[in-house]
């Protein structure tokens, strides 16, 4: 999918990532994090993110926005299921367009491109989650019809408290 500029020339390119692209993520993550005020939580690498998205048994997947100067934006995604439904859905776990490149359309062409893949595969839904204090992606969302689900909260299990978890005698 690609989109056209007012001299009808292609600004940006929606694609599937490939392998080539497994750096560009990378620095777009790195990106992503430092806005998020997260980056010291970064531990991914190339080699991982590689093997994540194309080794045998694909974690995860990714469609990437490529303009003039390469790659400015990215959705990476995996399959989830809702046991009350029956049916899997898509669940977006990070969306990222460089701030130059914000305000052309990119962001909404990734997620248009990741419902019209939920839509193929039969999901149920297509979700993800925004920082509290994110306002300017909770307005975008919004604008969507994208609904905010005040009634859940988001509970997470790593480091330590994992692996005591993990080790506990049945």
């Amino acid at each position: 999918m690609s989109a056209l500029n007012q001299a009808g020339e292609a600004s940006y390119e929606i694609a599937a990532a490939s392998a080539a692209d497994v750096g560009d993520i990378l620095r777009l993550i790195r990106a992503l994090a430092e806005y998020e005020k997260l980056i010291d939580q970064v531990v991914a690498t190339e080699a991982a993110l590689h093997e994540a998205l194309f080794e045998s048994k694909p974690q995860a997947q990714a469609l990437v926005a490529r303009s003039a100067g390469g790659v400015v934006g990215f959705a990476l995604y995996f399959q989830n299921y809702s046991t009350f439904r029956a049916r899997s859905g898509i669940y977006l776990e990070d969306l990222f367009v460089e701030p130059a490149h914000r305000s052309r359309g990119i962001g909404r062409a990734l997620l248009r491109q990741l419902a019209a893949i939920a839509v193929e595969r039969g999901c149920a839904r297509f979700e993800w989650a925004v920082l509290d204090w994110n306002q300017p992606a909770i307005d975008f969302y919004k604008s969507l019809g994208a609904t905010p689900l005040d009634d859940w909260t988001v509970y997470r299990l790593t480091g330590a408290a994992l692996q005591a978890l993990a080790q506990e005698p049945t």
